[in-house]
This record gives structure tokens, C-alpha cells and sequence, in this order.
């Protein structure tokens, strides 16, 4: 136990507390991404959509924080070559992982700190509910963090890499109805963002916080959509990402 705890906080202190000490300025982008959606939202709606932008916020943080991962996994395999020191090391791939994916939610703290200390200002819901919302988040996160991971170990150059993290963060957590009701969209774009995950956390979330009105069916479908998306996304991490290079 104590060395899986070593290999966890060397991976902490290589992908997370090294970047956090020496290049501060690079934790602005963590917190202005989210918060840039948030502000523009609670403007356009004249502040009546506050709490479903802070919500949105924090869906798209956990993400995010996935795709930063495939990010920093293929610079730490492409650029440092670490993958492979790794592998012909005694750690396991999913301790390895494990530790890489703690960084990336400390890396983003300041984001989820600002937007926690928001929505317990102005979301006023159970605790029941807000359990059920920190569920969401994780789901998001594991699934953000399995894709990033397939990715990462398929990906030969970082500026691919790059591109990867922009597509899925634009298609997922930017276009997806997160910060908004999906009620606002017209129909035929409603179908088209069902084919995000992030929707139905999105749509689950609003309900749990008594922004949406879900029906009991409604409700079990999204949480077995995001149970299944996760399952399935963290059944390819961990069985289709090529671990050593054949």
C-alpha cells in the first residue's frame, strides 16, 4: 500500500505540483474556461439562468479535466518518453493512471473551488440532491478520463494530441446544452444533443437542483445512459489503449 501511495503522489508531483509551482499563469485557463461560459450565460439571461450556469460550470470542469489528461499523458509519453519508463517499471497502468487523473482534479481545483463556493451560495437544493449531483460530476470524470487515456496512448504527437482534447471539450462540454436548459433547443437539435454524454448529466443535474422537471422514467433513463457511457468508455481504457508499444 504505501508504494501504490508513493507512485500516486509521484505522478501528483510530476503532472500537477510541478506545473502549479513553476508556471502559475497557466491556472487561469482552468478557472476563465468555465467561468467565461458561466458569465456569458448569466448575461444573456439576465441573471435567471445563474444556477444552471454554475452547475454547467462544474460539468464542464470535470470533464475538462479529462481531456487534460490525454493532453499531459501524450507530452509525458511523446515528449519525456516517461510511458516507457513506466512500463518497465513494477507500477500498474492503473495506478499510473490513478495518479495522472488525482493531478488533474488538483490542477483544476481553483475552477472547482470558485464554482463550489458559488453553488452553495445561490443553488439551494437537499443534500440528498446534492449527493446525487457530486454523482454526476464523477461519472463525468471517469468517463473524460477513460477516453483520455485511449487516447493518449494512441496518439503520436502532442500537437495531435492538442487537437483531440479541443474537438471532444468543444463537442461535449461548449455545444452540448450544459450551461442551458435543453427545453431551450428546438426539437430537431434536442435529438442531435442527446448524442452527448454530457446532456444527460447536463438534464440530470438541472433536475436534481429544481431547475427541470423530470419524470421518475426520465430520470432512471439518464442515470442508466451515464452508468452505461462510463462502463463502457472505462471498459475501452482500460482494454483497447495500447500499454506497450507492440
Amino acid at each position: 500500500m504505501r508504494k501504490v501511495g508513493n507512485q500516486l503522489l509521484a505522478s501528483i508531483l510530476v503532472n500537477a505540483i510541478y506545473e502549479m509551482k513553476n508556471y502559475p499563469i497557466i491556472l487561469i485557463n482552468t478557472v476563465i474556461s468555465p467561468l467565461s461560459f458561466l458569465i456569458l450565460i448569466v448575461f444573456v439571461s439576465r441573471g435567471e439562468l445563474l444556477g444552471v450556469a454554475i452547475i454547467g460550470g462544474l460539468i464542464m470542469t470535470m470533464f475538462q479535466a479529462g481531456t487534460f489528461l490525454q493532453s499531459d499523458l501524450s507530452h509525458l509519453k511523446n515528449d519525456f518518453k516517461l510511458q516507457e519508463m513506466v512500463v518497465a517499471s513494477p507500477t500498474r497502468a492503473g495506478v499510473y493512471v490513478a495518479g495522472i487523473a488525482i493531478s488533474e482534479l488538483i490542477y483544476s481545483s481553483p475552477a472547482i473551488i470558485i464554482l463550489s463556493t458559488l453553488f452553495g451560495l445561490f443553488v439551494h437544493t437537499s443534500l440528498i440532491n446534492v449527493l446525487g449531483i457530486i454523482a454526476v460530476l464523477l461519472l463525468m470524470f471517469l468517463t473524460s478520463i477513460a477516453l483520455g487515456f485511449a487516447l493518449a496512448t494512441v496518439t503520436t504527437d502532442i500537437v495531435q494530441s492538442f487537437a483531440f482534447s479541443r474537438l471532444i471539450t468543444t463537442l461535449f462540454s461548449t455545444l452540448a446544452p450544459v450551461y442551458y436548459p435543453i427545453t431551450l433547443l428546438p426539437e430537431p437539435v434536442r435529438t442531435l444533443a442527446y448524442l452527448s454524454p454530457t446532456t444527460y448529466a447536463a438534464q440530470l443535474s438541472h433536475g436534481l437542483a429544481g431547475y427541470q422537471q423530470l419524470s421518475v422514467e426520465i430520470a432512471m433513463l439518464d442515470w442508466g445512459v451515464l452508468l452505461g457511457i462510463t462502463a463502457v468508455c472505462m471498459w475501452v481504457g482500460l482494454r483497447k489503449a495500447r500499454w506497450r508499444e507492440r
